[in-house]
């Protein structure tokens, strides 16, 4: 997802410095849209993104989603296919926030914003609205994921049981999260490791 560098995974159907992806679930799918071939930004696998949205189905219908690096936008886009109500998206990257951008005109979406911006100056400095679910998957070997989930709890970007995920190059029990967030879900692809966080202030209390 994220534009950074990163261990490499598998890219399927890349040709010409086009790639794709496919929407799985929802009012799109299997739709096929194309991302641009900026050096690592590769969507979240095909099996991973049908894993974590079985673990988030009883919560993504109406929520408000935020992606911070989006990248491709497949994690993104997959959540407003499947009715999420509100979308934001963020990448540092002008040529991936304009793919898909191009990507919500081509699905009709009205819900879904996506912006150039640096993650962690916007969570720092814009006014917070809390999300729901926030999908979080930034350039790897750059210790970004501590700084980003400290921003979204301090700013107070996340609503009292909302449900956050992460990718990272090593084990969640690793990352030294916020103590308010439970780890509900965690598998692991390759070199990558994904889990699925539900933030819990009353346990924390």
């Amino acid at each position: 997802m994220a534009s950074s560098s990163r261990p490499k995974k598998p890219v399927h159907n890349v040709h010409n410095g086009v790639g794709q992806l496919r929407i799985i679930g929802g009012e799109w799918r299997s739709r096929k849209l194309s991302f641009p071939d900026v050096v690592g930004l590769r969507p979240t696998p095909d099996r991973v993104r049908e894993t974590l949205f079985n673990w988030l189905a009883p919560y993504i219908a109406g929520a408000k989603v935020l992606d911070p690096f989006a990248g491709s936008g497949a994690l993104f886009l997959e959540a407003l296919s499947r009715g999420a109500a509100l979308g934001q998206a963020l990448d540092a990257s002008n040529v991936a926030v304009s793919s898909l951008k191009e990507h919500l005109g081509t699905l009709r979406c009205t819900t879904g914003q996506v912006q150039t911006a640096d993650a962690l100056r916007y969570l720092e400095t814009q006014p917070a609205s809390e999300f729901d679910v926030v999908f979080l998957d930034p350039p790897f070997n750059q210790n970004l994921l501590p700084t980003v989930c400290a921003l979204l709890e301090e700013r107070q970007w996340l609503a009292p049981d909302s449900w956050i995920y992460t990718e990272s190059e090593t084990a969640p029990s690793t990352l030294g999260l916020p103590a308010t967030w439970r780890l509900h879900r965690e598998q692991k692809s390759g070199r990558v490791y994904y889990a699925l966080w539900q933030r819990s202030v009353e346990s924390a209390a």
